[in-house]
């Protein structure tokens, strides 16, 4: 099983103007919120852009979610 990298999303303002991206890539993370948004599959996402992993792509949502939804009381 490959590792992740840590940090999972980097940004550079010599990569993509500074744009967030999954770390090792120029895969922007909103890329995978748009694809979520419109309707599409992970899997979908996964097909177009294989330079990200499952877990890697997984692991950026499980970062959001814990940024975004308090923890049970």
């Amino acid at each position: 099983m490959p590792t992740l990298p840590n940090p999972l999303i980097t940004s550079s303002p010599e990569r993509l103007g500074g744009t967030p991206v999954f770390a090792g890539t120029r895969v922007p993370v909103q890329t995978l919120i748009e694809y979520l948004e419109a309707g599409h599959p992970l899997d979908q996402f996964l097909d177009d852009y294989p330079d990200v992993s499952r877990d890697h792509a997984v692991g950026v949502l499980e970062l959001a979610k814990r940024a975004l939804v308090p923890p049970a009381a």
